[in-house]
């Protein structure tokens, strides 16, 4: 074997076990953190959601125990008690009650609801901005969209808008 062959044997040599050297899983050393300190970290303790209903203004009732609202837009007029809410409004699509287009529907704090054709007459109406409310034990959100009336004690309520009434 020639001078030649036996070098260019040996670097290739050299480039296998440099190329393999560098192949390991483990670095000859000690690892060095300025600053880090024995332990890690700990991790911040996440918040328990609450439960509690969101504050806002708390309106008042009447002396007959009654509470009188109505939306911003002024087309949806609505009355409030501990028992129910009834609300007025010209609905797209309501059910008929004896030949006539119901105006009128009302939920009770159980969830059951009721249909009707009739009017609420001049109320001493609050008018509501898009902002959550408290009424008679109701949580009122009123938005852009409709407003929603939710028992705090059941849960059961409505959500009422001209386009539809959905009850829960």
């Amino acid at each position: 074997m020639s001078n030649a062959v036996r070098i260019s044997v040996a670097a290739a040599s050299l480039v296998v076990a440099a190329g393999a050297a560098g192949c390991s899983d483990t670095v000859d050393g000690r690892a060095i953190c300025i600053g880090c300190g024995p332990t890690e970290p700990g991790l911040p303790n996440p918040t328990p959601p609450t439960t509690s209903t969101p504050s806002g203004p708390t309106l008042d009732p009447s002396e007959s125990g009654y509470v009188y609202i109505q939306t911003k837009s002024g087309l949806t007029r609505c009355q409030l008690n501990t028992a129910s809410v009834g609300c007025e409004a010209p609905f797209e699509n309501p059910p008929e009650l004896n030949g006539e287009p119901a105006n009128g529907v009302e939920v009770t704090a159980d969830g059951s609801v009721r249909w009707l054709v009739g009017n609420l007459g001049d109320i001493p109406a609050t008018t509501l901005d898009y902002s959550t409310y408290h009424a008679v034990g109701w949580t009122i959100e009123a938005t852009n969209d409709g407003t929603r009336f939710t028992n705090d004690g059941t849960g059961h309520g409505m959500f009422v808008s001209i386009e539809k009434v959905e009850i829960f």
